[in-house]
């Protein structure tokens, strides 16, 4: 897996549902290399931090290889990397392979896999319709948050190193299907009720479906 672009967001304005609402979505790529505090990327929009930004949302990566799925759903759009809001994308990122709790060296940060990304109404008003959302749950390829354990710089090119993986765990991909499966799956639920890596507000809401 390796870096192949950089992005941070402005402030943006748009009015929804009558009300004026700010979001750093509108990611573009930078040509400089960014730097991955403990709460943020520095230097980038978090407009609503309550689901943005954060110990278990500092940064959000998504797959390179997604972006011809999405790219075919809405040609019409304008298309550049940080089009899905990620502050990183990434070449080959597969959320299969990525495990709740794995520790990445990404440039000079050290990093941990945490959550996936649930898609919101400024995610529906980027794309022009709200059926996205939809078709963003269903395709399953989420990206993934990370936390960051050691702060640094990461610039185009670096490589996703795998430093090490999380025993008894689930994949990002695994995780992203159980929130929003009708059945859910009890093995998983007690694997991430006893994981580190996921944060307390995600625990509580599988809490409730454990048996």
């Amino acid at each position: 897996m390796k870096i192949i672009s950089t992005n941070i967001a402005q402030p943006t304005l748009f009015i929804w549902n009558g009300k004026e609402v700010t979001t750093g979505i509108y990611k573009k790529p930078t040509d400089v290399p960014i730097y991955l505090g403990k709460q943020e990327v520095r230097g980038d929009e978090v407009s609503d931090r309550k689901v943005h930004g954060g110990e278990f949302k500092a940064c959000y990566l998504f797959s390179a290889n997604q972006y011809q799925y999405w790219q075919n759903l809405y040609p019409n759009l304008e298309w550049n990397f940080g089009m899905l809001g990620e502050n990183l994308t990434v070449q080959d990122l597969d959320e299969r392979q990525l495990f709740v709790g794995d520790i990445y060296k990404l440039g000079s940060a050290l990093v941990q896999i945490t959550q996936p990304r649930e898609p919101c109404f400024k995610f529906a008003h980027k794309f022009g319709t709200e059926a996205v959302l939809q078709q963003f749950i269903q395709h399953g390829y989420s990206g993934t948050y990370i936390k960051v354990l050691e702060e640094g710089e990461v610039k185009t090119g670096d490589d996703f190193e795998l430093i090490e993986r999380k025993k008894e765990s689930i994949s990002i991909f695994q995780l992203f299907e159980l929130l929003y499966a009708k059945n859910k799956n009890q093995t998983h639920i007690d694997l991430l009720l006893n994981n580190d890596a996921l944060p307390q507000i995600l625990k509580k809401r599988l809490t409730f479906f454990a048996r």
